[in-house]
Protein backbone atom coordinates (compact mmCIF):
# COMPACT_ATOMS: atom_id res chain seq x y z
CA UNK A 1 0.00 0.00 0.00
CA UNK A 2 1.39 3.29 -1.33
CA UNK A 3 1.90 5.68 1.64
CA UNK A 4 1.12 9.65 0.71
CA UNK A 5 3.44 11.72 2.56
CA UNK A 6 2.93 15.38 3.07
CA UNK A 7 5.45 17.53 1.62
CA UNK A 8 6.66 20.73 3.86
CA UNK A 9 6.86 23.57 1.27
CA UNK A 10 7.61 27.56 2.33
CA UNK A 11 6.07 29.84 0.42
CA UNK A 12 5.92 34.26 0.81
CA UNK A 13 3.01 36.02 1.16
CA UNK A 14 2.91 39.22 0.34
CA UNK A 15 3.14 42.34 0.28
CA UNK A 16 0.77 42.21 -3.20
CA UNK A 17 -1.85 40.48 -1.17
CA UNK A 18 -5.35 42.46 0.08
CA UNK A 19 -4.54 40.88 3.18
CA UNK A 20 -1.17 41.94 3.57
CA UNK A 21 -1.24 45.68 5.34
CA UNK A 22 1.54 47.26 3.42
CA UNK A 23 5.48 46.49 2.67
CA UNK A 24 5.14 43.22 4.34
CA UNK A 25 5.53 39.93 3.70
CA UNK A 26 5.62 36.01 5.77
CA UNK A 27 7.72 33.44 5.17
CA UNK A 28 5.19 30.82 5.56
CA UNK A 29 6.46 26.57 5.86
CA UNK A 30 3.11 24.77 5.14
CA UNK A 31 2.27 21.21 4.85
CA UNK A 32 -0.56 20.44 2.81
CA UNK A 33 -2.47 23.63 4.19
CA UNK A 34 -1.93 23.44 7.43
CA UNK A 35 0.97 26.40 8.54
CA UNK A 36 4.12 24.86 10.96
CA UNK A 37 5.68 28.35 11.00
CA UNK A 38 5.61 32.02 9.90
CA UNK A 39 8.80 34.71 9.61
CA UNK A 40 7.66 38.41 9.59
CA UNK A 41 9.88 40.15 7.04
CA UNK A 42 9.39 44.12 6.99
CA UNK A 43 10.27 46.04 3.90
CA UNK A 44 12.83 48.49 3.57
CA UNK A 45 10.04 51.20 1.61
CA UNK A 46 9.96 53.73 5.85
CA UNK A 47 12.84 52.74 7.74
CA UNK A 48 15.10 54.55 10.21
CA UNK A 49 13.03 57.55 10.80
CA UNK A 50 14.20 57.39 14.43
CA UNK A 51 17.51 58.13 12.85
CA UNK A 52 16.79 60.84 10.63
CA UNK A 53 14.47 62.55 13.17
CA UNK A 54 17.48 63.51 15.09
CA UNK A 55 19.02 65.30 11.80
CA UNK A 56 15.97 67.37 12.02
CA UNK A 57 14.53 70.73 13.57
CA UNK A 58 11.90 70.18 15.91
CA UNK A 59 9.09 70.95 13.50
CA UNK A 60 11.00 69.59 10.74
CA UNK A 61 10.35 66.15 12.36
CA UNK A 62 6.58 66.38 12.01
CA UNK A 63 7.14 65.68 8.07
CA UNK A 64 8.61 62.14 9.12
CA UNK A 65 6.46 61.25 11.84
CA UNK A 66 3.06 60.47 9.84
CA UNK A 67 4.91 58.19 7.93
CA UNK A 68 5.23 55.83 10.67
CA UNK A 69 2.03 54.64 10.15
CA UNK A 70 0.46 56.05 6.56
CA UNK A 71 -3.15 54.69 7.52
CA UNK A 72 -2.98 56.45 10.99
CA UNK A 73 -0.68 59.31 11.08
CA UNK A 74 -2.23 61.81 13.37
CA UNK A 75 -2.12 59.73 16.74
CA UNK A 76 1.88 59.86 15.86
CA UNK A 77 2.08 63.95 15.81
CA UNK A 78 -0.10 63.86 18.71
CA UNK A 79 2.07 61.86 20.98
CA UNK A 80 5.02 63.70 19.44
CA UNK A 81 3.85 66.87 20.06
CA UNK A 82 2.58 66.06 23.71
CA UNK A 83 5.79 64.81 24.77
CA UNK A 84 7.80 68.21 22.84
CA UNK A 85 5.23 70.05 25.30
CA UNK A 86 6.54 67.97 28.44
CA UNK A 87 9.71 68.83 28.45
CA UNK A 88 9.10 72.65 27.79
CA UNK A 89 6.46 72.98 30.19
CA UNK A 90 4.40 73.96 27.25
CA UNK A 91 0.51 74.84 28.12
CA UNK A 92 -2.26 73.85 25.35
CA UNK A 93 -5.39 75.99 25.38
CA UNK A 94 -8.58 73.75 26.26
CA UNK A 95 -9.95 74.72 22.60
CA UNK A 96 -6.98 73.08 21.08
CA UNK A 97 -7.50 70.28 23.38
CA UNK A 98 -10.99 69.51 22.07
CA UNK A 99 -10.05 70.10 18.36
CA UNK A 100 -7.12 67.57 19.19
CA UNK A 101 -9.60 65.16 20.52
CA UNK A 102 -12.12 65.19 17.59
CA UNK A 103 -8.82 65.18 14.85
CA UNK A 104 -7.85 61.41 16.78
CA UNK A 105 -11.19 60.11 16.79
CA UNK A 106 -12.05 60.79 12.94
CA UNK A 107 -8.40 59.96 12.82
CA UNK A 108 -9.80 55.88 14.59
CA UNK A 109 -12.67 55.99 12.27
CA UNK A 110 -11.21 56.36 8.96
CA UNK A 111 -8.44 53.64 10.18
CA UNK A 112 -11.41 51.25 10.89
CA UNK A 113 -13.10 52.13 7.74
CA UNK A 114 -9.92 50.66 6.44
CA UNK A 115 -9.64 47.59 8.36
CA UNK A 116 -13.39 46.99 6.88
CA UNK A 117 -12.32 46.82 4.00
CA UNK A 118 -9.21 44.08 4.11
CA UNK A 119 -11.18 42.16 6.77
CA UNK A 120 -14.08 41.81 4.43
CA UNK A 121 -11.84 41.85 1.55
CA UNK A 122 -9.51 39.13 2.80
CA UNK A 123 -12.39 36.58 3.83
CA UNK A 124 -13.82 37.42 0.23
CA UNK A 125 -16.72 39.68 0.71
CA UNK A 126 -15.33 42.46 -1.38
CA UNK A 127 -18.37 44.38 -1.77
CA UNK A 128 -18.08 46.22 1.80
CA UNK A 129 -14.07 47.06 1.18
CA UNK A 130 -15.71 49.31 -1.70
CA UNK A 131 -18.43 50.48 0.78
CA UNK A 132 -16.08 51.46 3.52
CA UNK A 133 -13.51 52.97 1.62
CA UNK A 134 -15.53 55.25 -0.63
CA UNK A 135 -17.13 56.09 2.69
CA UNK A 136 -13.82 56.89 4.11
CA UNK A 137 -13.86 59.18 1.95
CA UNK A 138 -15.97 61.82 3.56
CA UNK A 139 -13.76 61.57 6.40
CA UNK A 140 -10.58 62.75 4.51
CA UNK A 141 -12.53 65.76 3.12
CA UNK A 142 -13.02 67.03 7.03
CA UNK A 143 -9.46 66.55 6.79
CA UNK A 144 -8.86 68.64 4.16
CA UNK A 145 -11.34 71.30 4.84
CA UNK A 146 -9.20 71.61 8.04
CA UNK A 147 -5.33 70.97 7.41
CA UNK A 148 -5.39 71.66 3.66
CA UNK A 149 -4.65 67.89 3.05
CA UNK A 150 -6.34 64.38 3.17
CA UNK A 151 -3.64 61.46 4.49
CA UNK A 152 -0.77 63.76 6.56
CA UNK A 153 -1.73 66.44 7.77
CA UNK A 154 1.00 67.83 10.39
CA UNK A 155 -2.10 69.71 11.97
CA UNK A 156 -1.47 69.13 15.55
CA UNK A 157 1.88 70.76 16.62
CA UNK A 158 3.56 71.46 20.23
CA UNK A 159 1.10 74.32 21.76
CA UNK A 160 -1.78 73.33 20.38
CA UNK A 161 -3.27 72.82 16.43
CA UNK A 162 -1.85 74.80 13.21
CA UNK A 163 -5.50 76.59 12.26
CA UNK A 164 -9.14 76.95 13.92
CA UNK A 165 -12.15 75.24 12.93
CA UNK A 166 -13.30 76.96 9.16
CA UNK A 167 -16.64 78.16 8.83
CA UNK A 168 -18.96 75.39 8.22
CA UNK A 169 -17.11 72.76 9.34
CA UNK A 170 -18.27 71.91 12.69
CA UNK A 171 -22.28 71.73 10.58
CA UNK A 172 -19.93 69.53 8.17
CA UNK A 173 -18.95 67.23 10.52
CA UNK A 174 -22.29 66.58 12.48
CA UNK A 175 -24.09 65.52 9.34
CA UNK A 176 -20.96 63.29 8.17
CA UNK A 177 -21.54 61.04 11.69
CA UNK A 178 -25.01 60.85 10.97
CA UNK A 179 -24.54 59.29 7.46
CA UNK A 180 -21.86 56.87 9.28
CA UNK A 181 -24.15 56.18 11.83
CA UNK A 182 -26.21 55.07 10.00
CA UNK A 183 -24.33 53.34 7.44
CA UNK A 184 -22.71 50.84 10.44
CA UNK A 185 -26.37 49.18 9.92
CA UNK A 186 -25.38 48.38 6.51
CA UNK A 187 -21.71 47.15 7.66
CA UNK A 188 -23.41 44.68 10.09
CA UNK A 189 -26.20 43.12 7.74
CA UNK A 190 -23.02 42.18 4.63
CA UNK A 191 -20.47 41.44 7.62
CA UNK A 192 -21.50 40.49 10.88
CA UNK A 193 -24.62 39.18 10.38
CA UNK A 194 -22.93 37.44 7.39
CA UNK A 195 -22.75 33.41 8.14
CA UNK A 196 -19.69 32.76 5.91
CA UNK A 197 -17.49 35.73 7.67
CA UNK A 198 -18.98 34.20 11.17
CA UNK A 199 -17.49 30.65 10.36
CA UNK A 200 -14.23 32.52 9.22
CA UNK A 201 -14.03 34.37 12.17
CA UNK A 202 -15.02 32.53 15.29
CA UNK A 203 -12.59 30.36 16.90
CA UNK A 204 -9.85 31.32 14.52
CA UNK A 205 -6.45 33.00 15.51
CA UNK A 206 -7.31 33.04 19.18
CA UNK A 207 -4.62 35.04 21.43
CA UNK A 208 -4.92 33.10 24.73
CA UNK A 209 -5.72 36.05 27.48
CA UNK A 210 -3.36 34.46 30.02
CA UNK A 211 -0.85 35.55 27.47
CA UNK A 212 -2.20 38.66 25.91
CA UNK A 213 -0.26 40.75 28.70
CA UNK A 214 2.62 39.10 28.49
CA UNK A 215 2.71 39.66 24.86
CA UNK A 216 2.22 42.77 25.13
CA UNK A 217 -0.92 42.58 23.21
CA UNK A 218 -2.54 46.18 22.93
CA UNK A 219 -5.59 47.83 21.86
CA UNK A 220 -8.17 45.95 19.75
CA UNK A 221 -6.62 42.38 20.09
CA UNK A 222 -6.40 42.83 23.88
CA UNK A 223 -10.04 43.93 24.42
CA UNK A 224 -10.93 41.06 22.21
CA UNK A 225 -9.68 38.83 24.93
CA UNK A 226 -11.71 40.49 27.40
CA UNK A 227 -8.90 42.65 29.03
CA UNK A 228 -10.51 46.78 29.61
CA UNK A 229 -7.26 48.87 29.09
CA UNK A 230 -7.49 51.88 27.17
CA UNK A 231 -5.16 55.07 27.93
CA UNK A 232 -8.22 57.67 26.62
CA UNK A 233 -9.84 56.01 29.68
CA UNK A 234 -6.52 55.17 32.47
CA UNK A 235 -4.72 57.97 31.75
CA UNK A 236 -7.20 60.90 30.24
CA UNK A 237 -5.28 63.56 28.09
CA UNK A 238 -6.60 66.42 25.64
CA UNK A 239 -10.16 66.41 26.10
CA UNK A 240 -11.12 62.85 27.16
CA UNK A 241 -11.53 63.26 31.12
CA UNK A 242 -14.68 65.10 30.20
CA UNK A 243 -16.42 63.32 27.81
CA UNK A 244 -18.59 60.23 28.23
CA UNK A 245 -17.60 56.80 26.28
CA UNK A 246 -17.12 53.22 27.06
CA UNK A 247 -14.22 50.48 26.33
CA UNK A 248 -15.74 47.15 24.24
CA UNK A 249 -14.72 44.11 25.52
CA UNK A 250 -15.83 40.98 24.27
CA UNK A 251 -14.33 37.19 25.56
CA UNK A 252 -12.93 34.84 23.00
CA UNK A 253 -9.46 36.50 21.55
CA UNK A 254 -10.40 35.01 18.12
CA UNK A 255 -10.96 37.05 15.25
CA UNK A 256 -14.14 37.63 15.86
CA UNK A 257 -14.05 39.16 19.27
CA UNK A 258 -11.38 41.37 17.17
CA UNK A 259 -13.94 42.88 15.11
CA UNK A 260 -16.67 43.41 17.25
CA UNK A 261 -14.50 44.97 19.31
CA UNK A 262 -13.44 47.11 16.13
CA UNK A 263 -17.24 47.73 15.61
CA UNK A 264 -18.24 49.38 19.15
CA UNK A 265 -15.46 51.41 19.06
CA UNK A 266 -16.50 53.47 15.59
CA UNK A 267 -19.93 54.14 17.57
CA UNK A 268 -17.81 55.25 20.94
CA UNK A 269 -15.47 57.48 18.20
CA UNK A 270 -18.72 59.13 16.97
CA UNK A 271 -20.44 60.18 19.69
CA UNK A 272 -16.79 61.59 21.85
CA UNK A 273 -16.71 63.43 18.33
CA UNK A 274 -20.43 64.81 18.98
CA UNK A 275 -19.77 65.61 22.71
CA UNK A 276 -16.62 67.43 21.41
CA UNK A 277 -18.56 69.68 19.05
CA UNK A 278 -20.99 69.92 21.50
CA UNK A 279 -18.48 71.39 24.52
CA UNK A 280 -16.09 73.01 21.91
CA UNK A 281 -14.79 75.97 24.27
CA UNK A 282 -14.23 79.51 22.68
CA UNK A 283 -10.92 80.96 22.76
CA UNK A 284 -6.96 80.37 21.84
CA UNK A 285 -6.33 77.34 19.67
CA UNK A 286 -2.38 77.73 19.53
CA UNK A 287 0.17 78.63 22.06
CA UNK A 288 2.62 79.82 19.65
CA UNK A 289 6.29 78.46 19.61
CA UNK A 290 9.13 80.46 18.85
CA UNK A 291 10.91 80.79 14.91
CA UNK A 292 10.69 76.97 14.09
CA UNK A 293 14.70 77.78 12.75
CA UNK A 294 15.45 79.18 16.41
CA UNK A 295 13.49 77.35 18.57
CA UNK A 296 15.48 75.23 21.15
CA UNK A 297 13.93 72.84 23.58
CA UNK A 298 15.16 72.91 27.71
CA UNK A 299 17.37 69.23 28.16
CA UNK A 300 15.66 66.47 29.60
CA UNK A 301 13.42 63.67 28.82
CA UNK A 302 9.82 62.49 28.27
CA UNK A 303 7.63 59.67 27.98
CA UNK A 304 4.19 59.99 26.58
CA UNK A 305 1.65 57.56 25.73
CA UNK A 306 -1.52 57.83 23.51
CA UNK A 307 -4.22 55.34 22.51
CA UNK A 308 -4.36 55.03 18.60
CA UNK A 309 -6.74 52.92 16.49
CA UNK A 310 -3.86 49.70 16.92
CA UNK A 311 -3.45 50.69 20.33
CA UNK A 312 -1.16 52.17 22.99
CA UNK A 313 1.96 53.84 21.54
CA UNK A 314 4.61 56.11 22.99
CA UNK A 315 6.98 58.48 22.36
CA UNK A 316 10.32 58.69 24.57
CA UNK A 317 11.96 61.95 23.59
CA UNK A 318 15.31 63.17 24.80
CA UNK A 319 16.49 66.77 24.65
CA UNK A 320 20.14 67.87 24.76
CA UNK A 321 19.04 71.79 24.87
CA UNK A 322 19.51 72.48 21.42
CA UNK A 323 17.18 72.90 18.08
CA UNK A 324 16.92 69.37 17.10
CA UNK A 325 16.19 66.04 19.09
CA UNK A 326 18.60 64.27 20.29
CA UNK A 327 16.94 60.95 20.42
CA UNK A 328 13.34 60.03 19.38
CA UNK A 329 11.61 56.21 20.23
CA UNK A 330 8.67 55.23 19.01
CA UNK A 331 6.80 52.25 21.44
CA UNK A 332 4.25 50.77 18.82
CA UNK A 333 2.08 48.43 18.49
CA UNK A 334 2.98 46.92 15.28
CA UNK A 335 6.21 45.01 16.10
CA UNK A 336 4.48 43.10 18.98
CA UNK A 337 1.39 42.56 17.20
CA UNK A 338 3.06 41.99 13.69
CA UNK A 339 5.78 39.91 15.13
CA UNK A 340 5.68 38.17 18.72
CA UNK A 341 1.77 37.95 17.96
CA UNK A 342 1.36 36.14 14.68
CA UNK A 343 4.20 34.56 14.91
CA UNK A 344 3.13 32.72 17.61
CA UNK A 345 -0.54 31.81 16.56
CA UNK A 346 -0.06 31.37 12.52
CA UNK A 347 0.85 27.60 13.58
CA UNK A 348 -1.80 25.18 12.92
CA UNK A 349 -3.82 27.58 11.07
CA UNK A 350 -4.74 27.12 7.69
CA UNK A 351 -3.19 28.71 4.91
CA UNK A 352 -6.15 30.65 3.48
CA UNK A 353 -6.35 32.26 7.03
CA UNK A 354 -3.05 33.80 7.13
CA UNK A 355 -4.28 37.41 5.82
CA UNK A 356 -7.64 37.11 7.53
CA UNK A 357 -6.00 37.12 10.94
CA UNK A 358 -3.20 39.30 10.09
CA UNK A 359 -5.70 41.86 9.29
CA UNK A 360 -7.30 41.93 12.76
CA UNK A 361 -4.04 42.45 14.52
CA UNK A 362 -3.46 46.13 12.91
CA UNK A 363 -0.38 45.92 11.76
CA UNK A 364 1.59 48.81 10.33
CA UNK A 365 4.72 47.56 8.69
CA UNK A 366 6.95 51.08 8.75
CA UNK A 367 6.38 50.94 12.12
CA UNK A 368 8.16 48.16 12.42
CA UNK A 369 11.20 49.43 10.34
CA UNK A 370 10.94 52.60 12.00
Amino acid sequence: MNVIREKETTLYLGPQHPGITGNMMIKLKVKGDTVVSAETHVGYLHRAFEKLIEGRNWLQSFTLLCRFCVPEPDPMELTYARAVEQLEGREVPPRAKYIRTIVAELARIQSFLLWYGGQSGSSGLYTLGQWSVGDRNYILDLFEDLTGARIYHMYMWPGGVRRDLPEGWTDKAYKTMDYLEKRLEDYNKLLFENAIFQKRAQGVGIIPKDKAIEWGVVGAPLRGTGIKHDVRIDEPYEAYADLDFIVPTYEGGDVWARALVRREEIKQSISIIRQALDKMPSGSYYNRIPNPMKWTVPAGEAWVKTESVRGEIGFYVVSDGSNKPRRVHLKGAAYTHGVTVLEKILPGQNIADVSFILNSLGVCPPEIER
